[in-house]
C-alpha cells in the first residue's frame, strides 16, 4: 500500500495526474508558439508535472529502472524550469531556459505515455512484444521529432507579453 491506497488505485491516480500534465502541457506549448503565456494553464502544467515525478518516485523501489532514471532526469530539468518561470519571470536568457525546460518536461511525459501504451494496449503490445521492434522505435522517433520541431519553434517565437 502507498499512502493508504492500493497499488492499483495509486497507479490510477498517478496516470490521471500525468494525463492532466500532458494535456495542459500541450496547450501551454502551443500557446508558446503564439507567444501567449497562458499563466493559469502553465501553473496547472508545472504543478501536475512535478506531481507526476513525485508520485512516480512513490512506487515500490527494487532497483534503478529506466522509468526511475527518467524521473530523476525530469526532476533535474524541472528545477531550472521552475526557477526560470517563478523566480526570474522568464526574463532575459531565463525565457529560453523556461521554454526548453517546459518542452523537455512535456516530452518526457509523452515518451513514458508511448512506452506505457505499447506495454498496456493489447493491439500495440502485439506489434512490439519485446518493446524494441520498429513500430515502437518509429513512434518514439516521431514523438522526439515533434518535440524537437515544436520546441525549437516555441523557443524562437515566445516573447513575453501580457
Amino acid at each position: 500500500m502507498i499512502i493508504g491506497l492500493s497499488i492499483a488505485t495509486f497507479t490510477l491516480v498517478h496516470v490521471a495526474i500525468t494525463l492532466i500534465a500532458i494535456l495542459s502541457g500541450l496547450i501551454v506549448l502551443f500557446g508558446l508558439l503564439r507567444s501567449r503565456r497562458l499563466d493559469g494553464l502553465t501553473d496547472i502544467f508545472l504543478i501536475f508535472t512535478v506531481l507526476t515525478d513525485v508520485t512516480g518516485f512513490m512506487f515500490p523501489f527494487h532497483s534503478l529502472t529506466p522509468a526511475f532514471n527518467l524521473g530523476i532526469i525530469s526532476s533535474v530539468v524541472l528545477i531550472p524550469t521552475l526557477i526560470a518561470r517563478y523566480a526570474f519571470g522568464m526574463t532575459g536568457w531565463w525565457r529560453g531556459i523556461y521554454v526548453i525546460g517546459a518542452a523537455l518536461s512535456l516530452y518526457f511525459n509523452c515518451f513514458v505515455l508511448v512506452v506505457q501504451a505499447f506495454q498496456k494496449v493489447p493491439v500495440l503490445h502485439a506489434l512490439t512484444p519485446k518493446g524494441n521492434e520498429p513500430p515502437f522505435a518509429i513512434a518514439q522517433g516521431l514523438i522526439l521529432l515533434f518535440f524537437m520541431v515544436v520546441g525549437f519553434l516555441a523557443y524562437r517565437r515566445f516573447r513575453l507579453t501580457r
